[in-house]
């Protein structure tokens, strides 16, 4: 689970400062702010993981991929190449480990969480080039090994460990190989040293934190009146949507049974989709199901009322087929994966935008089968009813402060502000920042104004 986050000079950020990243992190902002390109960044960096060119440090996307950044000029704050593309991740274990030194094997090294600092310039063709990066093992907030491996202009590849001290192997002389990609080590530079493997623990536990990584953006694929499954499993919903009903299909397969919480019932995963798309009070029932004994083509059929007739999903209102992978999403993520998403809450009306924010306090605090998931949602969102909703259950204590992360977006003399939200236990917003949302109470002052003054014009009217 992402625990922290900062990027400098990258698109419309300068310096996002560090962000700390709670459970459920809510993300708002004007259209345009910058918002999007903080989840961008790190689906960038998950493609580059499955690059085969391992000498790539970043790998900025094409039309093949699952993101395109454009060049490295449109990637860099104001174009400027001169400008170096510096992010830091930080992220807490499943489990704490323990990197042992096998030549003094007193010397173990305890974590329960990890850094990636990483920086990468332009080379001399302006393309990515990876200057350094710095890997960090904590414990209960103090670092217990760190390693730093990077290019020095005059003197070539290096590579610091601290505190551990690495021993060559004998006749293995050769140079220090450059790093590979923005936080890879060179298995050959490994391979000179008799205690260094320890040190490819880092990079395998952020492979698997990006691997665990979904994203669901903002428009999603129309309702169709099928949708093929064949009995596989599919990693996710897809960027948009697209793989809602295999998945839910699959989860249901599998025996996936959630709960709502500590305490709460279990129940099988179609139906605990189902229960809340009730509780959203977007439909009343929903059930998928064959078209025919042995064929894999499926058809979703809802009720709308518990008086009304099935019909598909593609005979009802957008607003279910659009929030359905957000929920499917949310709950068929993997144990202690990250899932970012660009407005769930798109084509609901009010009241479902705040039952969402209740079904995403549920997602972050669900247990599968019996075990926790501890599932982490980012989602980007526009909708002042979730964050309503949210304060609310903070003040209720349905949600603990430390649980929840919020931001607001805002344009600043340098690049975009990143500014945290401050929740107190009692759900108030302690800073509340201008031009947040639409100011209701204005909204009611010149409303009421306007009509005072219509009505002092219609009375002078009628006195002429």
């Amino acid at each position: 689970m992402l625990t922290e986050l900062r990027i400098k000079n990258f698109k419309a950020w300068k310096d996002t400062g560090r962000v700390r990243l709670a459970p459920l992190t809510v993300i708002f902002g004007a259209n345009s702010a910058g918002k999007s390109s903080l989840g961008h960044l790190l689906l960038g960096l998950q493609q580059t993981t499955l690059l085969t060119d391992r000498r790539r440090a970043i790998h900025l996307g094409d039309r093949h991929s699952p993101i395109d950044l454009g060049t490295l000029s449109d990637c860099l704050y104001e174009h400027d190449m001169k400008e170096k593309l510096e992010f830091t991740l930080g992220w807490r274990l499943p489990q704490a480990v323990s990197l042992r030194d096998p030549l003094a094997p007193k010397n173990t090294y305890k974590g329960d969480r990890m850094r990636l600092e990483s920086v990468i310039r332009a080379d001399s063709k302006e393309q990515p080039q990876l200057e350094r990066f710095r890997y960090e093992l904590r414990n209960q907030g103090d670092t217990t090994l760190s390693v730093e491996h990077g290019i020095r202009d005059k003197s070539g590849p290096y590579l610091d460990v601290d505190p551990m001290r690495l021993v060559m192997k004998q006749g293995r002389k050769w140079p220090i190989e450059a790093p590979e990609k923005f936080y890879r080590f060179s298995g050959v530079t490994l391979a000179r040293y008799q205690n260094a493997d320890a040190l490819s623990e880092f990079p395998l536990r952020l492979e698997q934190l990006l691997a665990d990584l979904t994203y669901l953006g903002p428009l999603r694929e129309p309702p169709q009146r099928t949708y093929s499954w064949a009995g596989d499993t599919v990693p996710e919903v897809g960027a948009r949507g697209e793989l809602a009903i295999p998945a839910l299909l699959a989860a249901t397969h599998d025996g996936v049974k959630l709960n709502r919480g500590p305490g709460k019932r279990y129940e099988a995963f179609d139906a605990f989709v189902a229960r809340w798309l009730r509780d959203l009070g977007v439909i009343d029932s929903f059930v998928v199901r064959p078209i025919a004994e042995g064929r894999k083509e499926y058809e979703v059929l809802v009720r709308t009322r518990r008086s009304s007739a099935e019909v598909k999903l593609t005979d009802v209102g957008f607003g279910v087929s659009q929030v359905l992978p957000a929920l499917v999403q949310a709950f068929y993520a993997q144990p202690n994966s990250t899932v970012w998403m660009e407005q769930p809450e798109i084509h609901l009306h009010p009241q479902a935008q705040a039952e969402l924010a209740d079904a995403f306090i549920s997602a972050v605090q669900a247990s599968q089968n019996g075990t926790p998931r501890n599932v982490q949602l980012i989602v980007e969102s526009h909708s002042e009813h979730f964050l309503q909703r949210l304060q609310r259950r903070v003040a209720e204590q349905a949600i603990s402060p430390d649980e929840v992360a919020a931001y607001f977006v805002r344009q600043g003399g340098v690049g975009v502000k990143l500014v945290p939200l401050q929740i107190n236990p009692f759900g108030d917003i302690e800073n509340w920042p201008d031009n947040f949302f639409a100011d209701e109470m204005a909204e009611i002052t010149a409303r009421t104004v306007a009509a005072m003054r219509r009505k002092q014009q219609e009375t002078g009217s009628a006195h002429e």
